[in-house]
């Protein structure tokens, strides 16, 4: 079974997406959202790419300054969700306690400002190893938490330089969590040493990248949480990189 088109994970990432903070850390793909409006700041902003967008909230966000922005993923369950949170501005969850127990929660749109985004928004299910020639010509590329779930990491990144404009912004999240059910060994771009030195995904990033690519600013820690059940969270610490596509 695949763990993406589960109840149990939809009900997370809708809280995840939607729900309430937890332990003093914010809305993470807000957050996200915010550092892509950041950077963009003084450029052109017609249209962005939210690649791994899961049940939408970056998508939605990123909307409010882009004049449309499509988010794809590979998640059937996680479209179908983000697509009724666009036409119907809400949609119910299971937020679980423990076991069985728990409580039905609504999330809403509007409770967040995002009604009017919803408009310039669309989704669809995607392979971003494997993307239609017609996602292209975009501003802004964001792959939130995505490099690491992966079939072919290094296949994506070479294809980024067809999506994004000249100057385009590419920003990538992720904390690293390399499993080998989601991406061979043998495609791994870090994680390993090599000739007794340790090489990070970042630093693969930077290697597959540069032809195309300058890194912007230094990649900044950003955490957040993810509710399990009212006793059990998980706590990451993701690193966001963000990327400028060299003129060709």
């Amino acid at each position: 079974m695949n763990l993406y088109e589960t109840d149990e994970l939809l009900g997370q990432y809708m809280a995840f997406h939607y729900g309430e903070s937890y332990f003093g850390i914010g809305n993470y793909p807000a957050r996200c959202a915010g550092i892509c409006q950041e950077l963009m700041a003084g450029r052109e902003k017609r249209s962005a790419l939210d690649l791994g967008c899961a049940v939408g909230r970056s998508t939605f966000e990123l909307a409010r300054v882009f004049e449309q922005v499509t988010g794809l993923d590979l998640s059937n369950s996680f479209i179908e969700s983000a697509n009724r949170m666009k036409t119907d501005g809400e949609m119910d969850y299971f937020l679980r306690d423990q076991g069985d127990i728990g409580t039905r929660v609504t999330a809403r749109l509007a409770d967040m400002n995002l009604t009017n985004a919803a408009r310039k928004v669309q989704f669809a299910v995607a392979d971003a190893c494997n993307l239609e020639p017609e996602y292209t010509g975009y501003d802004l590329v964001f792959a939130g938490n995505l490099i690491d779930r992966l079939q072919d990491p290094r296949a994506f990144l070479e294809s980024l330089s067809r999506i994004l404009t000249d100057e385009g912004t590419l920003v990538i999240s992720s904390p690293y969590t390399l499993l080998e059910e989601y991406t061979p060994k043998a495609n791994w771009i870090g994680g390993f040493e090599r000739n007794g030195v340790a090489v990070t995904i970042l630093d693969g990033m930077k290697e597959v990248l540069a032809p195309h690519f300058e890194l912007v600013q230094e990649p900044v820690d950003l955490p957040f949480v993810i509710r399990e059940t009212r006793r059990k969270f998980q706590h990451t610490i993701a690193e966001v990189s963000a990327w400028r596509r060299k003129q060709a």
